[in-house]
């Protein structure tokens, strides 16, 4: 369990001397903080900018901490912050584990074994050689999840990630994707459009205007 905290502090965006948004707040381990709004918001231009890849073109201030060190100066890559998006955005040119196995930085014997264990507790046992084309959209989902949960990340963002599942398949998705957020103690950003996702989240719920 990570038991991590990430905290906003006096985040402003702009683009053009238009404001976006402004937001302050704490998520604590295992927590899910539901933004909401309108498209041209900056709904996505806020994960941009806590993962660090927003664009230069905005203007941009705040401290964004996990664990109480500002990780605005570091690179994206160094953030350790997860990212689920609408397209489980898998490497079509490896196989599920292959997928799986670039995130971790244990060695290989962990790996396999990791691996192993993560597909059988998202209930994919088996689908370590499967290329990730003859995949249906949730074992996808899933191995994305997965793919997120090996890296170990100090906290998760997810920018509208149930969104192109269809109803049955959103509810079973949403459903195993916040419980292993919450069970790995992850402070988590949803971004979405849907009232349903942010019920079910549980969490505070932020509306951008």
């Amino acid at each position: 369990m990570t038991n991590s905290v990430l905290e906003l502090k006096d985040i402003s965006i702009a683009l053009g001397g238009k404001q976006l948004l402004e937001i302050d707040c704490r998520v604590g381990p295992g927590e899910i903080l539901t933004v909401m709004g309108p498209s041209g918001s900056g709904k996505s231009s806020l994960l941009a900018y806590i993962a660090g890849f927003l664009a230069p073109a905005f203007e941009s201030s705040g401290a964004v901490l996990v664990n109480g060190t500002d990780i605005c100066s570091l690179a994206a890559e160094r953030r350790r912050i997860g990212l689920l998006f609408q397209d489980p955005l898998l490497f079509p040119h490896l196989s599920v584990a292959g997928n799986l196995r670039f995130a971790m930085q244990s060695n290989a014997q962990q790996k396999s074994q990791a691996i192993c264990d993560g597909l059988n507790d998202i209930g994919l046992a088996g689908f370590d050689d499967r290329d990730p084309g003859t995949l249906s959209g949730g074992q996808a989902s899933r191995v994305a999840l997965l793919r997120l949960l090996l890296s170990a990340p100090n906290a998760v963002l997810l920018d509208e990630p149930f969104s192109k599942l269809d109803t049955q398949l959103r509810e079973e998705t949403r459903t195993l994707v916040f419980d292993k957020l919450r069970a790995s103690g992850l402070p988590t950003i949803l971004v979405t459009h849907d009232q349903a996702d942010a019920e079910q989240a549980g969490g505070q719920i932020r509306t951008l205007l």
